[in-house]
């Protein structure tokens, strides 16, 4: 879990992941809501369960043992839709393609972000119905 070399693609379908999500895993702090919501997307595709967590915004963060990876879960890619930020909020809407016991299966969510001190944070998301 977790290795990934720094020329490999990245999970979230950017260049490569050192100078894309990979950064950020390391430490560095996104600047935008969309940079956020990769990175985090990444984090789960890699299984950083800590850094999904720490991302998380504190009043909706869930204990840190409902976020355990799942191995079975293979993550096949990204497409984020549209963003909008307005101030200290923001939202992603993205389409997170993935297969699980042979099955393919789609994640549709409109997250939403608030920025506290500098950072972005996941806050919720809500789930539009299936199209």
């Amino acid at each position: 879990m977790g290795k990934q070399s720094k020329n490999d693609t990245c999970p979230c379908g950017g260049a490569s992941y050192a100078s894309c999500c990979g950064r950020f895993h390391a430490g560095a702090v996104p600047e935008t809501a969309e940079q956020l919501m990769r990175s985090r997307y990444s984090a789960y595709v890699l299984g950083l369960s800590d850094y999904v967590h720490a991302t998380w915004q504190a009043s909706t963060r869930p204990v840190r043992a409902e976020l355990a990876h799942d191995a079975s879960c293979k993550w096949l890619g990204l497409e984020v839709r549209k963003q909008m930020t307005k101030g200290d909020a923001a939202t992603v809407e993205f389409v997170a393609r993935y297969k699980t016991d042979g099955r393919a299966h789609r994640l549709h969510e409109i997250s939403r972000f608030v920025r506290e001190d500098g950072r972005w944070f996941y806050l919720d998301g809500s789930f539009p119905e299936r199209e």
